[in-house]
């Protein structure tokens, strides 16, 4: 925007990400306009696990999925699937993608991150300060349970790694029988565990409906079955955006849109893939009801106290936003969690969902100007846009109001 404040700016996407960047956009004094094709928190900002963990933020593409084999990545009960395809775009975003599962390429991500998670929690405690009514909840202790010694090491030099890339994780390691004293849900097939410390979760739909409130008392409109169709810059008459319903007229635009993203954004010269990481969830009613969250790294599943009711969530699948929901992977889910956890009734689950998060191939996400000076994006966090977006949408507004732009920023040039 140069040095011109705009005065009215248009957010496509009413997730987390979108919803923050308006957020602090209003802090700014900008009037906003958000825009939905479905509603408030209708895609990946609904049925995640809700961990707000900078321990855990991690580069998606690791070595790890390397190491297990591209042939283990095929079958439905993996914890990453990729469906046997001929879709030219998700080959090419898998090459991309596996080049960067290199230790040399995660540890230049993770230096990356590590400035970031050092942020991140701060993000939220703005919210809060600024009149967000739904606050975070401290997640003390966070439980990692692993079911042998083997596998927890491998978690625990995943964390000396993240020290050598200048970060810092505070744990402790547990025997099987400390981590089943401080939470009695987990099941006989833990053998051992990991204490995390300073780690945070949500109810993310609570959450984002919360922040879309803070949104509409500070003057914002938020019009949701709101599909944009288009946006044209006008140059310095300022940006036409065409939806499903009206045209709309702003002096700038922000693309938030997730797995879509690509589709308005790339005439404006981002080329990048955001591929949909769909993850998979659901809700169970343990006999003993975990206060914090707990997480299986070996099986790569997750599991939230939200209240009225004991999250699990889990996979990475790359295949079409749009598929079905597919049942062998709630399957796989199960079959993986059932001997780590006691007193759950697994058919009684309710809530199945699957839903897309916004990936790219270097792990990193695209937020900022494109080749026009009106128009910006902030998406592709992967898996992180909960614990990243309050953060995102800050430096995003901060720099279109501003012009000003925070040094890490420059790692998630849309344009690179």
């Amino acid at each position: 925007m140069g040095n011109v404040k705009p005065e009215h700016v248009i957010v496509v996407g009413a997730g987390i990400v979108g919803l923050s960047t308006a957020w602090h956009l209003q802090e700014d004094g900008v009037r906003v306009t958000v825009l939905d094709k479905t509603g408030v928190a209708g895609g990946s900002s609904w049925g995640n696990a809700g961990w707000l963990a900078p321990a855990l933020t991690l580069p998606l593409p690791d070595p790890a999925i390397l190491a297990t084999g591209v042939k283990e990545t095929l079958k439905p009960s993996s914890p990453v699937y990729v469906p046997f395809t001929a879709n030219p775009r998700l080959i090419k975003f898998l090459v991309g993608f596996t080049r960067h599962c290199t230790p040399g390429k995660w540890r230049e991500a993770m230096s990356v991150y590590n400035e970031v998670n050092k942020l991140g929690l701060q993000a939220f405690d703005e919210l809060a300060e600024g009149g967000v009514a739904e606050l975070t909840k401290h997640a003390d202790p966070f439980l990692a349970a692993f079911a042998s010694d083997s596998d927890r090491e491998a978690l625990v030099t995943e964390f000396h790694h993240v020290a050598d890339a200048g970060g810092e994780t505070d744990f402790d390691l547990l025997t099987g029988e400390e981590i089943r004293q401080i939470e009695p849900a987990l099941g006989d097939g833990v053998h051992s565990g990991a204490l995390l410390r300073g780690q945070r979760f949500i109810n993310p739909g609570k959450f984002v409906n919360s922040l879309a409130d803070s949104v509409r008392q500070r003057g914002g409109g938020i019009r949701e079955s709101t599909t944009v169709l288009d946006v044209k810059d006008r140059g310095a008459e300022g940006v036409d955006v065409h939806t499903n319903k009206e045209m709309l007229h702003a002096d700038a635009v922000v693309i938030a849109t997730g797995t879509w993203l690509g589709r308005l954004a790339r005439d404006f010269g981002v080329k990048r893939i955001v591929q949909a990481g769909r993850g998979y969830s659901f809700t169970v009613q343990p006999e003993s009801m975990p206060k914090n969250p707990v997480y299986f790294p070996t099986q790569r599943v997750a599991c939230t106290p939200l209240g009225d009711g004991f999250r699990v969530a889990g996979m990475m699948e790359f295949r079409r936003p749009g598929d079905p929901l597919d049942e062998r992977r709630i399957k796989a889910i199960i079959d993986a969690a059932r001997p780590m956890l006691t007193g759950i009734d697994w058919e009684a689950r309710t809530d199945e969902w699957v839903g897309s998060r916004p990936c790219t191939a270097d792990g990193l996400p695209l937020i900022g100007a494109t080749r026009s000076p009106r128009v910006f994006v902030s998406g592709g966090h992967g898996m992180w846009g909960v614990v990243l977006g309050p953060l995102s949408g800050r430096m995003l507004a901060h720099q279109i109001t501003r012009d000003d732009i925070h040094p890490v920023m420059k790692n998630f040039n849309p344009l690179r």
